[in-house]
């Protein structure tokens, strides 16, 4: 353990972890600095996963990377309103570097993109983490050898009573030579088994707009462009949508897939009413999603953010009405 100066003292020495690592599975990060009154909420392992990391800025070339082996997700809520995250960031930058990790990704609320970077990364939902979008910092390390490739993320966020801080590690091993004795169709891997937009929930006989899935994944959010509320409403209108279509079928594949749907508007009216009404509109897509379509309520969270992530102008009518929508955001493929 590794003793800490300044607001740490009241908390005493770190965690130590060693004793909970999946067997077998090599994921050994240990963060030590963070101090002993760390509540875990949150720690479940899979032998193998699929996930998107981030590695650069918002904007940046390859803003996420997908990794896939073994992986480790964990969090802790820090019992202490003043503790800046910034603290809590350096300690877990310093185990990080002490077990060998090069820092790939240091960054922090508008330094990494805001809100529309927070909503690209990978997030465990509430009560287990929390995120506040003017106050979160992100931490990614990668270490490697022949054969091996780990990396641990890290994120930090403020909350009212707590600071939050959640750690994925993901360690990918090269696969063996395929088996001549294995039957074909078990050699490639599970994401090329069948497409991602196979509808599960609609008849053959609905439309069902097959691209969105394929630009969620690349991007990682998309707009559902397709989607009718008459003017100042927070309910959908009575229309066939086929984006939620395809939507529902794609969450239906996979239990543990998790999306976010998050409700914009534009700049007309004020910041609270706004943002009232973009919380009424996504909260309305969620419910169609899940009691239309059949989609498990855990897998959709629902936020609204009123204008604050406009994607036009609010000057002219063309680009209110682009910013007038309902985004999805994929967490966790």
């Amino acid at each position: 353990m590794r003793a800490l100066a300044g607001a740490w003292l009241g908390f005493g020495l770190g965690v130590g972890l060693a004793a909970c690592i999946l067997p077998g599975a090599g994921l050994a990060f240990d963060p030590v600095s963070l101090p002993e009154a760390a509540r875990r909420t949150f720690d479940d392992t899979a032998a193998t996963a699929s996930i998107r990391i981030p590695v650069a800025r918002l904007g940046e070339a390859g803003m996420l990377k997908e990794v896939e082996g073994s992986l480790r997700r964990r969090a802790w809520a820090i019992p202490s309103p003043t503790l800046p995250t910034l603290r809590v960031l350096q300690g877990l930058r310093q185990d990080m570097e002490d077990a060998g990790y090069q820092v790939v990704l240091d960054c922090a609320s508008e330094a990494c993109g805001g809100f529309d970077f927070r909503f690209a990364l990978p997030v465990l939902p509430a009560p287990e983490m929390n995120v506040d979008i003017f106050d979160y910092r992100v931490l990614v390390g990668r270490r490697g050898d022949a054969g091996r490739e780990e990396y641990v993320y890290v994120l930090v966020s403020k909350g009212r009573a707590n600071r939050f801080v959640q750690i994925y590690e993901v360690a990918r091993r090269d696969a063996a030579p395929p088996s001549t004795q294995a039957p074909p169709s078990t050699q490639a891997p599970p994401s090329t088994q069948a497409p991602v937009s196979a509808p599960a929930t609609p008849s053959p006989a609905d439309p069902v707009d097959t691209d969105l899935i394929s630009r969620l994944k690349a991007r990682g959010h998309v707009v559902l462009r397709d989607l009718d509320f008459a003017s100042g409403a927070g309910a959908l209108s009575e229309k066939d949508y086929p984006s939620l279509a395809a939507l529902a079928a794609y969450l239906s594949e996979k239990p543990e897939r998790r999306v976010v749907l998050v409700g914009h508007t534009d700049a007309v009216g004020s910041l609270a009413s706004n943002t009232a009404l973009s919380q009424t509109r996504a909260d309305s897509v969620r419910d169609q999603l899940v009691s239309v379509f059949g989609v498990t309520g855990s897998q959709i969270t629902a936020r609204g953010v009123g204008y604050l992530s406009p994607i036009a102008t609010n000057l002219t009518p063309e680009g209110r009405d682009m910013n007038r929508r309902v985004e999805v955001v994929l967490l966790v493929d």
